[in-house]
């Protein structure tokens, strides 16, 4: 019984402060301390230096043989688009003719990986997960990307190649992704940081995820979730429970443990990023069922982590 209550204790205690930090963003927007330009300025400084320089900072300066990790990649990759494909089927056989096919299949799969699933990682593991979590980021943000023009464009070659061309352009120049890719060639290269620059690199990383994360509960508006309910909670089904059981599963299977199973667990138990509503927007998709999607998603996503992460400790997977 002890055992139970430590587990819970280790469990709740990676869930509790990203929840509290989010419903804090969500408090202070609603007592007008923060607004939706705070959130805009606050994202760009987020997106742009604090977590770049977190992710370079966590690959740059860790002890870690990354050639070893191949394979957890391509088993990653080759995870995401199978689900991807049964997004797609699962919509379509449930959602028969909806026009909004393309908003909940992108739903279903996107997760938040670079700002809520590194918060897990981070919270369940400290800086020495963050390396290998990071790299799993920068793979499947590429996956996820395509993986939306797929399921969002029009039918037509055309507009799929340019959304494809457009979508390859923005990833050349994403900050995470530059910034992890200069992590791994330091680290390959084993050049060491001056002090300087890891000390000025570790003041903007501390601010990081708190400042996401209240731009997150900033974000939210729960009053659009009133409307497509069947629709919304669908997707969040497939996001928070198929994905997380699907993905642990079948790395359990494989022979993953440690760090590589609790990396999948925790990335595809993190709500639906919202890069999908810009997406479903430049799309000139149903941007409301995808706020809704978020919303709900973000909500409940601690849940998920919280039982997930108490059944696998429980279990010694994790």
């Amino acid at each position: 019984m002890a055992n139970i209550m430590e587990q819970l204790a280790f469990s709740l205690s990676l869930v509790a402060p990203i929840f509290f930090i989010i419903s804090l963003g969500y408090i202070f927007k609603r007592l007008k301390w923060t607004n939706a330009n705070f959130n805009d300025v606050a994202s760009r400084l987020v997106f742009n230096v604090a977590l770049p320089a977190m992710l370079f900072l966590s690959i740059a300066t860790a002890d870690h043989n990354f050639s070893q990790a191949t394979e957890f990649l391509a088993f990653s990759v080759v995870m995401t688009v199978i689900f991807f494909v049964f997004c797609i089927a699962s919509t379509k056989l449930a959602f028969k003719g909806n026009p909004d096919h393309g908003v909940l299949i992108q739903g279903s799969f996107r997760a938040n990986t670079a700002i809520i699933g590194i918060a897990y990682v981070e919270n369940a593991y400290g800086s020495q997960g963050l390396a290998l979590a990071a790299i799993y980021v920068a793979v499947i943000t590429v996956v996820y990307n395509i993986q939306a023009v797929i399921c969002l464009s029009p039918r037509s070659a055309g507009s799929k190649l340019q959304s494809t061309k457009t979508i390859f352009i923005n990833l050349a120049k994403n900050p995470l992704i530059i910034a992890i890719a200069l992590g791994v060639v330091v680290s390959l290269l084993n050049i060491t940081l001056p002090p300087v620059i890891v000390d000025t690199g570790n003041y903007l990383s501390r601010i990081a995820l708190p400042l996401a994360l209240l731009c997150t509960g900033g974000s939210l508006d729960f009053r659009m979730m009133r409307e497509e309910k069947k629709p919304t909670w669908f997707a969040a089904s497939n996001k928070l429970m198929v994905a997380p059981f699907a993905f642990t599963l079948i790395g359990y299977l494989y022979g993953f443990r440690g760090l590589e199973l609790g990396i999948l667990f925790f990335m595809n138990a993190a709500p639906v990023a919202a890069a999908s509503y810009a997406m479903t927007q430049a799309a000139g998709a149903n941007t409301t069922l995808s706020a809704n999607i978020i919303g709900l998603t973000t909500l409940f996503s601690s849940v998920t982590v919280c039982v997930g992460s108490l059944v696998l400790k429980v279990l010694g997977l994790i």
